[in-house]
């Protein structure tokens, strides 16, 4: 504006009176100057306003784009100095930072060792545990060559700092888990009690982790109990210097849907019409993928303005980053204050917690010590299981050395009984587990690795070959000790590795090499490994012919190939969920249903609950805990009280701590004179009677109709045992009885209701159990469709049962159609409605907790077998 203008020009006058240097300066921003209307746009986004609000914050009148030297110098052609004063300034500043150099914390070495003699001490002493006083040459030979390798490399204290926190956690009783990624690959790892699978045992390559003839940081990925993970990063803060150590940020970019929508709002277009051009994008593509290959949206941009100037702004703001938060897992751990390396901020205004500026990859950049840390509720699930059985059974099971053979886990891998077992849960999973009938540790590897996109299509060749039902055939003899194991079929990137070796004469650390160019797809290096390749094996004896057949042969498997190591630590992880869900079932599901916040999923755990003869008793005021625990005499499950909605924490404490100070409740009136009014007030009292809680001492709608007396007399005896004045209810209240009034009692489904609000599901009964023998005698029950039996896809079938979710959407064509839930006894399915099912049918059967017949069309998507409703006749 003309103020500002005459307020710069009395400024840079004053300054010249009083010889203050003036240097030019100009802000620098992502976008040039012709985009000042999208700048303009991007404020809108960040500030929420209305573009048609005259006082708005705007940067339409100003440009923050970087200028040239000479336009400067133009601009400030009235005051020269700046310019030179500018260059003084550049000339004076002199901080330089060696990109590519690591920068290692310092870590302590006890008696004046070195870091390299330091670990070599520890892993020779971690040796002789590992593998007792007799150790085979071979595997003596293997730790000298980490070793030797580790040393050149001047990794020594990298590895010293990982098995330094990670032994402080296995001492602190966290569970750790056996590894992630390449590590596993190393001895010295092993050795260390870094990782916790054999590299020996399950043919895990060093190379693949580390390679001698490319220098790079180590990656050593750790998974933690996710409740206790902070513990480790506090230790981990205290030990190097709180102001050494760090969480990583990252940023959330404006993907192409997103940022339409945006952009959408910020030109103040209707909700509707951006949520119309949003949905033509595919999840995935960019603006102008989706541009030149949906010819709707194409049609659109080209005919309509609005659609192409929202286009053509979103296309300038695509990518850009819209939000920061906190790294899942990195953290950075520096030798010198991080203040003096990178910027440093809180998470949010509160947090007191520390994040870097720089993102993941620019801290590698620096040479900076970055570890992932993660936080695994799986590892949590195996902690509590782990201690409940310790509560109730006075057992300790040593979960890093449990029997890989056990008949009792691989029965129920079999079955297909792995709902909460690591990584095995999915449907497809336990669909191909029962016809796979794993045996052996390494079926348990193999699956692991070949369940995702591309490599799925080799699971049935795997599981005839293990079934003798197809034949196992090699290219050549020397590939049979490579893929034996996997009965043929290669699986992982460590396989190709070896064939390298034996076939072509590669070293581990080439091998490593052909792997990269092999799983990334990097042409020029493709062309040059398959000469090399090839030539290697001709070198090694093998014709041409051969060699070009061994090549033309692994190159599409090598493609999906999987890190073994990877694989070897993960399923280590699902063999011992599926060891402590086989032998310790109560204490197994008790853990995996606390272990839950999402309701829809406790429900559903609770059914398998059911399918393995668990009862899951409802809460109860003296044998309900915070969460779901195991009542030791019955090896029943009981709910807990913090599920209760509208129980909080705070109440939750009080009555587990006057229960252990006083003893369990009496009664209502016991229960009302011990709690403290403070924390007890109506909505929490009345959600614990309505989840059945005091149900051993009063039904529960008496309880309701009485609940301003029971908290009139809470609050009164609260008063008295405060003043010393005589009470209302009796000389010290705990002696007095409150006489209830009487009430109807609730009926049985006023009381499943209830369950349902507040619980999430029924518990002390079910609303199918009155109209069981009608659903059983009328429909076919949702478990034959669910467990795996295929036989009905595409029939026409009817099930029976209570509609218990429904998500409402509109067609592009404006007509409503519906995805439900429906669950019977003994299981659940979602059912589609399309428009002109509801049009013909009553629309009074399409609402939750309705009981009814749905007639229909068995769909068979992703394995998951779904109803499409043709008919729907209400109970």
């Amino acid at each position: 504006s003309k103020d500002q203008i005459i307020v710069n020009k009395t400024l840079i006058s004053l300054a010249k009176k009083f010889g203050i240097p003036l240097i030019a300066t100009n802000d620098v921003h992502y976008l040039k100057r012709e985009d000042s209307e999208a700048q303009d746009i991007l404020m809108l986004i960040n500030t929420g306003a209305d573009p048609n609000d005259p006082e708005r914050l705007t940067l339409k009148e100003d440009d923050f784009s970087m200028r040239s030297p000479e336009q400067m110098i133009e601009d400030f052609k009235e005051i020269p100095e700046a310019i030179e004063n500018t260059q003084k300034v550049a000339k004076m500043c002199n901080f330089e930072f060696h990109l590519g150099e690591t920068k290692l914390p310092y870590f302590e070495v006890p008696n004046g060792k070195s870091p390299d003699e330091y670990l070599r001490e520890l892993c020779f002493e971690g040796l002789k545990k590992r593998y007792g006083s007799f150790i085979k040459k071979e595997t003596i030979k293997r730790l000298e060559y980490e070793l030797s390798v580790i040393k050149k490399m001047g990794f020594a204290s990298y590895f010293l700092i990982v098995q330094d926190f990670v032994s402080w956690a296995k001492e602190k009783r966290i569970v750790v888990g056996p590894g992630r990624g390449s590590a596993a690959g190393s001895l010295v790892s092993y050795v260390l009690g870094i990782t916790n699978v054999d590299p020996l045992k399950y043919n895990l390559m060093f190379e693949r982790f580390l390679n001698p003839s490319r220098i790079s940081l180590p990656d050593i990925d750790l998974d933690f109990t996710d409740r206790r993970r902070d513990e480790v990063i506090e230790y981990i803060a205290q030990k190097y210097g709180r102001d050494k150590v760090a969480q990583i940020i990252t940023f959330g970019t404006m993907a192409a849907r997103a940022v339409v929508r945006d952009v959408g709002r910020a030109l103040g277009l209707s909700y509707g019409f951006c949520d119309k051009i949003a949905k033509l994008i595919p999840f995935g593509f960019s603006l102008n993928e989706a541009l030149d290959k949906i010819d709707e949206l194409r049609q659109l941009y080209e005919t309509d303005d609005k659609v192409k100037q929202l286009i053509d702004f979103a296309k300038k703001l695509e990518g850009r980053a819209r939000h920061v938060s906190t790294h899942a897992c990195g953290i950075v751990i520096s030798k010198e204050p991080l203040e003096n390396i990178v910027p440093l901020q809180h998470p949010t205004q509160n947090d007191s917690a520390i994040v870097t500026q720089y993102e993941m990859h620019a801290i590698e950049d620096l040479g900076l010590l970055k570890m992932d840390l993660l936080g695994l509720k799986n590892l949590t699930i195996i902690e509590d299981t782990l201690s409940r059985i310790y509560a109730i059974r006075q057992k300790e099971v040593d979960i890093e050395n449990l029997p890989l053979d056990d008949k009792k886990t691989y029965k129920l891998l079999q079955e297909g009984k792995t709902i909460g077992i690591f990584q095995l849960e999915s449907t497809g999973m336990r669909k191909y587990l029962m016809q796979l009938k794993p045996t052996n540790f390494e079926d348990i590897i193999a699956m692991i690795a070949l369940y995702r996109p591309g490599p799925m299509n080799l699971i049935p060749e795997y599981i005839q070959r293990k079934h003798k039902k197809k034949r196992i055939e090699y290219l050549h003899p020397k590939l049979k000790p490579v893929l034996e194991s996997t009965y043929g079929v290669m699986i992982f990137q460590e396989q190709l590795m070896e064939i390298a070796q034996k076939i072509a004469g590669f070293t581990l650390s080439e091998a490593d090499i052909l792997r990269k160019a092999v799983g990334k797809k990097i042409k020029s290096l493709l062309v040059s490994q398959k000469e090399k390749f090839i030539s290697g094996a001709i070198k090694n004896g093998f014709s041409k012919e051969i060699a070009l057949r061994i090549w033309n042969w692994i190159l599409p498997f090598a493609r999906y190939g999987f890190n073994r190591s990877h694989s070897a630590c993960y399923a280590t992880i699902a063999y011992q969920t599926a060891y402590l869900k086989a032998h310790y079932p109560v204490e197994f599901m008790a853990a995996l249903l606390t272990s839950e916040g999402d309701v829809e999923r406790i429900g559903f755990l609770i059914e398998e609950c059911k399918k393995m003869q668990i009862e899951v008793l409802p809460p109860d005021i003296n044998e309900s805990f915070r969460n779901f625990s195991v009542i030791p005499k019955t090896r029943k499950i009981r709910f807990g009280l913090l599920v209760i909605k509208n129980v909080g924490k705070n109440l939750v404490e009080e009555i587990i701590s006057e229960r252990k100070r006083g003893g369990p409740f009496k009664g209502i009136d016991d229960f009302v004179f011990r709690m403290n009014p403070q924390v007890l007030n109506k909505k929490s009292l009345e959600s614990l009677i309505k989840a059945g809680v005091f149900d051993k001492f009063a039904e529960r709608n008496q309880l309701l109709y009485n609940l301003e007396k029971l908290l009139e007399v809470s609050r009164e005896h609260q008063r008295i045992n405060s003043t010393g004045q005589k009470s209302l209810f009796g000389k010290k209240g705990f002696n007095a009885e409150i006489k209830l009034d009487p009430a109807p009692p609730a009926t049985k489904r006023e009381k499943l209701n209830w369950e349902k609000e507040l619980l999430g599901l029924y518990v002390s009964s079910h609303p199918l159990e009155e109209v069981k023998e009608i659903i059983e005698r009328k429909t076919l029950k949702i478990s034959e469709l669910t467990r795996f039996n295929f036989q009905f896809t595409n029939q026409r079938i009817r099930i029976g049962g209570i509609i218990s979710k429904i998500k409402r959407i509109i067609t592009k064509n404006g007509k409503p159609m519906l995805f439900m839930d429906l669950e019977d006894l003994t299981d659940k399915i979602e059912v589609i409605v399309f428009p002109g099912v509801l049009e013909k049918n009553s629309l009074n059967a399409f609402k939750e907790n309705k009981i009814v017949l749905i007639s229909g069309k068995v769909d068979l998507r992703d394995n998951v077998p779904k109803l499409i409703c043709e008919d729907i006749e209400e109970i």
